[in-house]
């Protein structure tokens, strides 16, 4: 799973992980220190340490530090990106609860009949920040680093063009089914249709890269603030190691420069210290993913009702079955289980009730999510009955995995679930296991229940049925072991589905068969995405995603 992660990291293990990742160097120092130790990675003082840049205009929140801001070398950390950096489409979201692609540095796109063409008309006079004019080779250069760089870990997002295997093996030296027209058109052809297509390029990993800058950043593109160049609303200002990320506003922006300053991202890993600073003053907005032992504090105190603000978290919780396992093989069984967990009593427990109940695998907020599926109960009378007929009556044994670094809500979410079980018959013991050993094991197929989540990489129902049942192999090494052959070839074969309304449909009904008539795992929730937001801070919006992460380009502050 493509998702964001909460992370700790020292100065020391930045700096050894900024030399082995996209790059090889970054900036130092820290806030609040002598500022004669602050600077930038070309040797230069940071001007905000010093005081250079007036940051009263600037937004200040706090978000995880990164390994890179190069997109197209994380699958974790896209805040930086999603401002500095634009992409040909994007997501937007409706007020319904909806979303849909819009046109972003693209004016517009066309699809053939057969799925396979996608012709692309780029807007005229856009530049990146250094004034670098964006053109379709810069787009071809993209795709082509995303397949061939070698720290790059998205390929997986335009791997459907036709040509991207042999590019990526070596055996070929240009993507084939990428063709520049001019400047401003080009078509890509895709090796099979894939409706999914766009949504892929809407992504952060998918944002467009300038040729001749990017190269001649080389391993430094992504960590030395200049060198990191875009066509976004902000410019990479500075990068103070363990301390902040600057970013100001570009004022060149191709769709007009935004009204605020800039963003002082700043790095606080314990949660107590961000409420604190917020409540001072030297926090805008509070991300409450990164602080949720703060929730309550913030939700029970009605000083704080207006400056809460939510927006869907694109994403599923759930548990896994592993029908390779006795006695997860018999459905009533496993429907018997779906039944015994009042899933909001842990959604109320756990995260304030902040969210949604999921009852398959399209959580709200998706393309494709279904408001018609019917309510999974809970019923723990219905599921002893259930039992009874399966052949156990008096229940039975069993065990639920979960990593010794899990989080406090996972081990808590086990332990209720363990306590609900125990009132069907059901002993449940709870097994830890060193995350290496984990993940080695439930890629063998060989893993027993546990739970996870999954967050959309991309605004498509692909990218949650496909990954989770799309093949055997997808099955297996989630340790679901779903072998249902019919749905598996029915989700391989609806990915080139060309009309919509009949895709999504076929998905749906899909969506039904594996997890309520087949209960192949247990849903639980999708949460909200908290934020604690100043009221100097104009138009807040949570964005759509299923990452974390906001864009910051029409947000204001009241002066």
């Amino acid at each position: 799973m493509k998702k964001r992660r909460n992370v700790v990291l020292t100065a020391g293990l930045l700096a050894s992980l900024l030399l082995a990742g996209c790059g090889g160097s970054g900036a130092a120092g820290t806030e609040g220190v002598d500022s004669s130790v602050s600077q930038n990675a070309d040797g230069s003082k940071s001007t905000v340490s010093e005081g250079g840049l007036d940051t009263t205009y600037y937004i200040k929140f706090v978000d995880d530090e990164p390994d890179t801001t190069d997109v197209h070398c994380t699958t974790d950390y896209y805040t930086v990106g999603m401002n500095i950096f634009d992409r040909l489409v994007e997501v937007k979201p409706n007020e319904d609860g909806t979303s849909e692609l819009v046109p972003s540095l693209a004016e517009s796109v066309a699809v053939s009949s057969d799925g396979l063409t996608y012709t692309f008309q780029l807007k005229e006079g856009i530049q990146y920040s250094n004034g670098a004019a964006l053109t379709s080779d810069d787009v071809l250069y993209t795709f082509t680093r995303l397949l061939t760089y070698d720290k790059s870990k998205n390929s997986d997002f335009v791997d459907q063009i036709l040509g991207a295997e042999e590019l990526m093996e070596g055996t070929a030296d240009t993507l084939a089914g990428f063709e520049v027209i001019d400047d401003y058109n080009f078509t890509v052809t895709l090796k099979e249709p894939y409706a999914a297509f766009l949504a892929c390029l809407s992504t952060p990993s998918v944002s467009i890269y300038d040729r001749e800058t990017t190269e001649e950043a080389g391993a430094d593109f992504g960590l030395v603030p200049e060198k990191t160049v875009g066509t976004g609303p902000f410019v990479f200002e500075e990068w103070t190691l363990g301390s902040q990320i600057v970013l100001s506003k570009n004022e060149n922006y191709w769709d007009g420069a935004p009204d605020l300053d800039g963003i002082v991202i700043k790095f606080v890993p314990d949660a107590e210290t961000q409420r604190m600073m917020y409540e001072s003053g030297e926090l805008d907005i509070l991300d409450l993913d990164n602080a949720a032992s703060q929730i309550s504090y913030f939700l029970d105190n009605p000083d704080y009702s207006e400056q809460i603000h939510s927006g869907p978290r694109v994403g599923v919780y759930y548990y896994s079955f592993n029908q390779n396992i006795e006695p997860f093989s018999d459905v009533r069984v496993r429907k018997a289980l779906q039944m015994a967990i009042d899933r909001q009593a842990i959604l109320d427990a756990l995260y304030s009730g902040k969210g949604q109940l999921e009852n398959g695998i399209f959580p709200h907020g998706l393309i494709g999510y279904n408001a018609e599926l019917p309510q999974i109960e809970y019923n723990p009378e219905k599921a002893k009955e259930l039992l009874a007929e399966a052949g156990y009556p008096d229940g039975f044994s069993m065990e639920i995995a979960e990593t010794t670094d899990a989080d406090a809500t996972t081990v808590q979410r086990d332990e209720i679930l363990q306590a609900m079980l125990g009132e069907i018959g059901v002993t449940v013991d709870i097994k830890q296991y060193d995350s290496a050993s984990f993940y080695d094991i439930r890629a063998t197929g060989e893993l027993p229940m546990y739970s996870s989540n999954w967050s959309a990489d991309f605004n498509d129902p692909d990218n949650f049925i496909y990954t989770f049942f799309g093949t055997e192999e997808n099955s297996k090494k989630r340790s679901f072991n779903y072998y249902n052959e019919d749905v598996i070839a029915r989700v391989a074969k609806a990915r080139s589905i060309v009309d919509e309304d009949e895709r999504i449909k076929e998905y749906q009904e899909l969506e039904k068969i594996a997890i309520q008539d087949d209960a192949a795992w247990i849903p639980l929730f999708s949460k909200e995405h908290l934020f604690i937001v100043n009221p100097r801070v104009q138009n807040f919006t949570v964005s759509w995603n299923g990452w974390s992460g906001n864009y910051y380009k029409n947000m204001s502050i009241a002066k």
